[in-house]
């Protein structure tokens, strides 16, 4: 091993945990702010029941979440490439142990740590 592959695996190691760790912190950040949308919708929803402008079937809810989550995972699948393990599986392998492993770390510490 000589100091060009040294540098370059290092350069490859540190550039995917610090990119991990942005993807992971912007992740959170948008996770949150669409829970927070998500639940005053709900709440503005359940002040208008409660004054009696909008009358809510609370029980059909669930239906017509499951029939959207039946909906997007029916729309996954019409994507090219996504469903198929074996070009993903190749794709991922193509950036190498060292990038995955440190972007995933740097990920997790990323959304851990937002």
């Amino acid at each position: 091993m000589n100091i060009e592959n040294i540098s370059s695996f290092g350069a490859t190691i540190g550039g995917g945990f610090f990119v991990g760790i942005l993807i992971g912190y912007a992740l959170k950040k948008v996770v949150k702010i669409v829970a927070i949308v998500v639940g005053l919708f709900f709440a503005g929803l359940a002040y208008l029941q409660y004054q009696q402008i909008f009358a809510i079937n609370w029980n059909k809810i669930p239906q017509i979440s499951q029939n959207v989550v039946t909906t997007l995972a029916n729309a996954t699948t019409q994507i090219p490439g996504f469903n198929s393990g074996h070009s993903a599986d190749i794709a991922i392998s193509n950036f190498g142990i060292p990038l995955t492993g440190s972007m995933s770390v740097g990920f997790t510490i990323g959304f851990v740590r937002g």
